[in-house]
Formats: structure tokens, sequence, C-alpha cells
């Protein structure tokens, strides 16, 4: 495995020395010689080209700090409060707050004023992706929609539904429409989750792994997605010799 860890090392450095991080975190299934009860997490980063998974004890902020230290670009995550820690730009997940929104809107279905919530902010995403379809994710066309996203931010609920709901977009205020402000920023985290499931896929075929196997698994599985981003085949590589990704 020593073979392929400045492999691993490259494309880990490619996806944070870039403008834009996805991330996201999933429990590793490490059962053998876990410590603590086995609550190790393997988390994801990864860009529109790359993808790295590293293997970590805990799911505690640490292991973001050591990894997007340095980091300038835009994270985009999903409401974990260990992402808020990172200093940078951030987007969260717009569908997992619309699935917040809905969650609500199904627990309360007589609430009239989270109904008007969702339909509102259904609205604004319709009127967002519209303009994502037509030119794509640049700012210079997502900035008209600034006006509309600064009205949903700054609701007024008088429920108690309504408010607990306020205070989750005012806390994340900062964070929800940053995209309007970048070129090529998604609204949401889906190339993480994929990368995600690429993973969950691989530790639920696995009996148990140890932490040594996790981050085994960690190196060969970044690889392999990396090149499956890139349309090129894992085989071909590992048979080529070469330890350059870009070779």
């Amino acid at each position: 495995m020593d073979t392929y860890e400045a492999t691993y090392r490259q494309i880990l450095t490619q996806i944070t020395q870039g403008p834009l991080v996805h991330a996201d975190e999933t429990k590793a299934g490490v059962t053998k010689g876990a410590i603590n009860g086995g609550g190790h997490y393997m988390w994801v980063f990864t860009n529109l080209t790359s993808v790295a998974y590293v293997h970590a004890e805990t799911r505690e902020a640490v292991i973001l700090e050591e990894v997007l230290k340095g980091f300038s670009g835009v994270l985009v995550s999903d409401f974990y409060a260990a992402y808020d820690s990172v200093p940078c730009a951030q987007q969260k997940c717009l569908i997992h707050l619309m699935r917040d929104i809905n969650e609500q809107v199904c627990k309360n279905p007589f609430n009239e004023e989270l109904a008007s919530i969702a339909q509102g902010f259904g609205d604004l995403l319709r009127e967002i992706v519209e303009t994502i379809d037509t030119y794509g994710l640049k700012a210079r066309h997502l900035r008209k929609h600034k006006r509309s996203a600064a009205s949903f931010i700054t609701l007024e609920c008088k429920t108690e539904a309504g408010s607990v709901l306020r205070k989750r977009i005012e806390k994340n205020k900062g964070r929800l429409f940053t995209f309007l402000e970048y070129d090529n920023v998604p609204w949401n985290n889906n190339n993480a989750e994929h990368a995600v499931h690429a993973y969950v896929k691989l530790r639920n075929g696995l009996i148990a792994s140890t932490p040594k196997g996790a981050k085994e698994y960690a190196v060969l599985l970044s690889i392999q997605q990396t090149l499956q981003y890139r349309g090129r085949n894992f085989l071909d590589f590992l048979r080529s010799g070469h330890t350059d990704i870009d070779e």
C-alpha cells in the first residue's frame, strides 16, 4: 500500500488547494481493534474531478482542521456543526434544508406559516435552477436572485414550529446562498453524497475492518473514484505501474 501513498496525497492536495471542496462523512464500519466502541468515521473530500477518503477515529472537527488547513475556496457541506469551524466561505446543501422544511410541514400539516415558508423556498429554488439550466453556475447571472434570497432569509414567524425553523435559517444565513456570488459552486452537496455511497457499498460488503484496513481502503478507493471521475480505468492504472494520477 505504500506504493500509492504518494498518489493518495497528490489527490488530497489537488482537492484542498483548489477553489471548491465538497465534504461529508459516514461511519467507517471499523469493528476490529477499534477504540472507544468503534466510533470511527470515513470523511469524504471531493471536487468535480477528484475524491479523497480520510479515515478518522472521531467525528470531531479536528480532522477538518487538519485536512482543510489553509483552504481558501468554498466548502460545500450539510448542516453538521463541525463544518462551521472551517474559516472559509461556505455553502450549505439546500436539498438538506428543503428536506427539513418538508419534514416540519408533514409534522405540522395545519400550520399555514410553515406551508407558506415551504412554498416560498420552493419557488425561489425553481427560479434559481431555471437560471442554472440556462446559463450554468455563473455568478453574473445568479446574482439577480440575491434580493429574493435575502427576503427569504429574513422570515418573520409567529408560530412555535415556524420560529424553530427561522432560527436555523438565521443561524446559517451567511452560508445558504453563497453560490450566488461564485462561479461553478453548486447549491447542493450531491457530489460528496455520491462519493459516500461508493464507500458505503464497500463498507457493507465487508464483514469487519481494522483501523489499518480502513486507511488502506481509503487510499485505493480514493484512486479508483478519482479515475472514474476522470473517465479512466482503475485496473489499467494499476497495471501501468504509474503512481502519478495525472499521467
